[in-house]
């Protein structure tokens, strides 16, 4: 595996945003992640991922094959410990193949850098909104989803059913948020699954709300 480890070692690679649809964020949510101060949530870090592969792709493509298979199996989801994987930026290393007994499969160690995103508890950012009903507010930070209770919502707004779509305004309609609308929140709290980080935000605090 010496030819393969010397063509990616240290070379930069063009990257997807691949993995599950459902994982796939709103398209103005990632753009936010690097606008207006949020890229200290972003930072570039080493990961390691074992790729699974049938004989059926030994041969010349086989590196192209597993730089396609990190990609689609990464990109886009989350360990849970390190954030949501954005992007596979280097891949550094590919170990030799080790053939798994009764199958015929072989397991490749992969070790590549990516730009990762993980939200803190306290941190005020911009999200989009994707549903407003009585309860609050759905938005998604990059690929995370935070929801905003009722009660983590100015007072002076109030929920309007009727309005089309959706949303909360105040009195005088100065302040009106709906859906698409871009907003900034802080987050009180967050939920780490293994596969998985969802986030509770609030507009209860100076300067948060509609962002103009």
């Amino acid at each position: 595996m010496s030819d393969v480890n010397s063509l990616v070692e240290n070379k930069p690679i063009k990257t997807q945003y691949g993995g599950t649809p459902a994982a796939r964020p709103h398209p103005h949510a990632l753009v936010l992640l690097t606008d207006r101060g949020q890229s200290d949530w972003i930072e570039k870090i080493s990961l390691e991922h074992e790729i699974l592969l049938h004989p059926r792709y030994f041969g010349p493509n086989l590196l192209n094959t597993v730089k396609q298979k990190l990609f689609t199996e990464v990109e886009g989801t989350c360990t849970g410990k390190h954030g949501f994987v954005i992007a596979v930026t280097t891949i550094d290393n590919i170990g030799a193949g080790v053939i798994q007994p009764g199958r015929g499969f072989v397991l490749y160690p992969v070790k590549y850098k990516a730009i990762v995103f993980r939200p803190f508890k306290g941190e005020v950012v911009d999200a989009v909104v994707t549903q407003v009903n009585k309860v609050g507010l759905f938005t998604e930070i990059g690929p995370m989803s935070c929801f905003i209770s009722r009660h983590s919502i100015p007072i002076e707004m109030d929920f309007d059913p009727n309005s089309n779509p959706p949303c909360y305004k105040t009195v005088d309609e100065d302040i009106v948020i709906q859906q698409d609308d871009e907003i900034r929140l802080k987050i009180v709290g967050t939920r780490v699954d293994k596969n998985d980080i969802f986030a509770i935000g609030s507009l209860m605090d100076d300067y948060l709300g509609l962002v103009s």
